[in-house]
């Protein structure tokens, strides 16, 4: 079934749900194994160099989050169960939350495996009430999954985002365009969608305590500021966002990176431990009939001070060993080293299809 074009659409009110999976890479576990219901679980590794990928709801109480290194996990919850990753059972689940929401809209933009925008202005099932969409779609989740999903609804992405996080888990809220505007007024910029820890800081430097605090500064005053996106933060200010829900969303990049047990300092030990990582990123772009023309490789060292290094050519790689020659001239220029290297990655960007014409596939990063 397609979705005609409306030749009202322009004076509709636009109605876009963000749906976020709760604790989605923990739920899935704890659906899985029944022993794990209830407790404080961590997707990650558990090692002295691991790192939280995801953390339940039972363990959020403690303070442990996401990217959290496991040692401090462990120290502030010490009954912190740790489950390795099954990225595979992950992304077929996404594909079937993914089949759920295209039963409503073609228009689909995901942010990742657990969340993204649906633009349900005009939907196939002809529902008015986006709340009820939202309602559906969460239940259908339920019973296809075992999951329990939060959603947002608003008139614009930036609002639907805000909303998403208001009555997790398992719950949802509506921003309307009457109360949007100062909705955002009182919101502490640090909780913005977009707003980054460094650039809160800059902000709060500027005096911008709040939403009110923003929406007081002239557009000038924030391009001079924060550049390019002066004008998005002039908007949002106000409860405005034009940006569209984009079904075509495509990743620009594919990386996977890995953090060492004990620091590396000579080349050989690095040269080593990059190489999976090579070839993850070769043969997912290969099975995907990607090529690419920019490689970047990730250095953070053990002060968890990082630098990226980036090679761009002429032509995309043609083959594992010119990739792999690409990766030891970058990895070169940086010995010798005065710190100990945590972490190396490895990412390719500028990506094409390799057949004419054809569009580089959705994405999924590895972790």
């Amino acid at each position: 079934m397609t979705c005609e074009p409306d030749p009202n659409a322009a004076q509709k009110q636009r109605k876009v749900i963000h749906v976020d999976m709760d604790a989605y890479y923990a739920s899935v576990e704890q659906r899985d194994n029944p022993d794990l219901r209830g407790k404080p679980v961590a997707v990650g590794g558990s090692e002295a160099r691991g790192v939280v990928a995801a953390a339940s709801y039972e363990a959020r109480k403690f303070g442990v989050h996401s990217a959290m290194p496991s040692v401090t996990a462990k120290r502030k919850c010490p009954d912190l169960i740790f489950v390795k990753p099954r990225f595979d059972v992950y992304k077929a689940v996404s594909q079937q939350i993914r089949e759920i929401f295209s039963e409503y809209t073609p228009m689909i933009e995901p942010l990742s495996l657990d969340e993204a925008y649906l633009d349900v202005t005009n939907n196939l099932k002809g529902m008015e009430i986006a709340t009820e969409i939202a309602q559906e779609i969460r239940a259908k989740i339920k019973a296809a999954t075992g999951l329990n999903a939060s959603a947002g609804i608003s008139y614009n992405k930036f609002l639907a985002k805000m909303a998403s996080d208001l009555n997790k888990p398992n719950g949802q809220a509506v921003i309307t365009p009457k109360n949007g505007p100062a909705f955002v007024e009182a919101l502490p910029v640090k909780k913005f969608h977009g707003v980054g820890p460094a650039t809160a800081e800059k902000m709060h430097r500027l005096g911008i305590e709040t939403g009110a605090d923003l929406k007081a500064r002239s557009l000038d005053f924030l391009i001079e500021h924060f550049g390019k996106s002066g004008p998005y933060f002039y908007g949002i200010a106000r409860g405005i966002d034009n940006r569209q829900v984009k079904p075509d969303r495509v990743r620009k990049s594919v990386g996977a990176e890995d953090t060492f047990m004990v620091d590396i300092h000579s080349f050989d030990p690095a040269r080593e431990g990059i190489q999976p990582l090579i070839e993850k990123v070769w043969a997912y772009c290969d099975a995907n009939e990607i090529s690419a023309k920019t490689v970047t490789l990730k250095v953070k060292y053990g002060s968890f001070t990082q630098i990226t290094r980036s090679k761009t050519t002429a032509m995309p790689f043609g083959s594992l060993a010119d990739l792999e020659e690409a990766v030891n001239l970058l990895l070169k220029m940086i010995f010798p080293v005065s710190r100990g290297i945590r972490l190396l990655g490895v990412t390719l960007s500028s990506l094409e299809g390799k057949a004419a014409g054809r569009e580089p596939p959705q994405l999924v990063l590895f972790r």
